[in-house]
């Protein structure tokens, strides 16, 4: 076995790309009136339920993922959710400004997460064949 394909350190590397959902999930589920505050700053709607399906998404796949149980759906949900979160909330082509370049750095940087959930995906239905 090669040194750095131990399944802990595997295990390790999934835990660091599900770790803004783990943080970003449990802290709407531990403060749900700003949870809902975000919905409601993003335009979407009905706030509350929006939310909760948002709380359900991150820490759902993000376990999927950790636990690998069909970690190859969860990592596809979390790219297709990252995609769609970086659209909404990353439109770097509407903003003038020092905002435009953070904003330009957050939308590509989310692009780049998501094609590491895509791989973790791939991966796993590898090993499934």
């Amino acid at each position: 076995m090669k040194p750095l394909a131990t399944p802990w350190l595997r295990w390790i590397c999934l835990l660091l790309i599900c770790a803004a959902y783990l943080q970003g999930g449990i802290n709407k589920l531990m403060d749900f009136q700003s949870a809902i505050g975000e919905m409601q700053h993003f335009g979407l709607s009905p706030a509350g339920p929006m939310a909760a399906l948002v709380i359900a998404g991150e820490l759902g796949a993000s376990l999927m993922i950790l636990s690998g149980f069909y970690r190859w759906l969860g990592a596809g949900y979390l790219a297709v959710f990252t995609l769609m979160a970086t659209l909404l909330a990353n439109r770097y082509w509407e903003i003038a400004g020092p905002e435009r370049f953070m904003a330009a750095n957050g939308f590509y940087e989310h692009l780049g997460l998501a094609g590491a959930f895509l791989l973790v995906a791939w991966h796993d239905l590898r090993e499934e064949a």
